[in-house]
């Protein structure tokens, strides 16, 4: 039987905008599984930024429970929060938020300075693995100004692997990049999920993006209106094999 590593019981957010209660998400349940690669999909106001900060320990729900990898967060104060981020989640964001003057290598070795019990040896070879690990072996003292758009997001997926987490959580990790590097990209994921057992949790509000994942968590207005597995999943590497070679490649 599967490990659960998030486990989502009738999680509830509500914010206080003056004197009107705005009720962000609405009793939302679901769980994740070890090994599984689940996209997170809704249009503006559907709650899943709020849901994004609540599954990233940023934020803390109003009611509900939100376990990650058996530890309730409702009962952590805000330094155990960060602890527990650091050591349990890996983030990839839209932006890619690499530090500009610091090289790929640098960039990825951040969150191991966080954590006094790794000695800086074994923080570079943890480094240089992970940037091997996402096909930048290449790059490793190349700045973000030197790399593009998808070289810089792989540094970002390189950074959320360093410390060895037990999910990666990705929010819009494509919306910056072309059709054909966001799909370089997803074809990365699928190969961190299927060889290497990463467990991920995709925010998307592009469906050709969540047709790469096995599972699909839908919302509307803060509530799960559909929970299914993609019995028609897409491969990216096979989509990418597919587009016309242009001059730029």
């Amino acid at each position: 039987m599967s490990k659960k590593i998030l486990e989502i019981q009738n999680i509830k957010r509500e914010f206080r905008m003056g004197t009107e209660t705005v009720r962000a998400l609405k009793g939302v349940s679901f769980d994740v599984n070890s090994g599984e690669f689940v996209t997170i999909m809704g249009s503006s106001g559907s709650g899943k930024t709020t849901l994004l900060n609540i599954l990233g320990c940023l934020d803390k729900p109003t009611d509900g429970k939100y376990l990650l990898d058996g530890v309730n967060i409702g009962g952590l104060e805000r330094n155990e929060l960060a602890r527990l981020r650091n050591i349990k989640i890996g983030f990839v964001f839209q932006s890619y938020n690499l530090l500009p003057r610091t090289s790929a290598l640098e960039n990825v070795e951040l969150p191991l300075l966080y954590n006094p019990g790794i000695p800086a040896k074994e923080r570079r070879e943890r480094a240089v693995h992970a940037l091997e690990s996402v096909k930048l072996a290449e790059r490793l003292n190349h700045t973000p100004n030197q790399l593009s758009g998808g070289q810089q997001q792989r540094v970002a997926i390189a950074r959320a692997l360093v410390n060895e987490p037990v999910m990666i959580l990705a929010d819009e990790a494509t919306g910056n990049l072309d059709s054909r590097t966001s799909y370089e990209i997803m074809a990365l994921m699928q190969e961190l999920n299927q060889q290497q057992g990463k467990t991920i949790v995709f925010v998307t509000h592009e469906a050709d993006i969540a047709a790469f994942s096995g599972r699909t968590v839908t919302l509307k207005d803060g509530k799960v209106i559909k929970d299914c597995q993609n019995d028609n999943k897409r491969s990216a590497k096979e989509v990418l094999s597919s587009l016309p070679v242009s001059d730029d490649y």
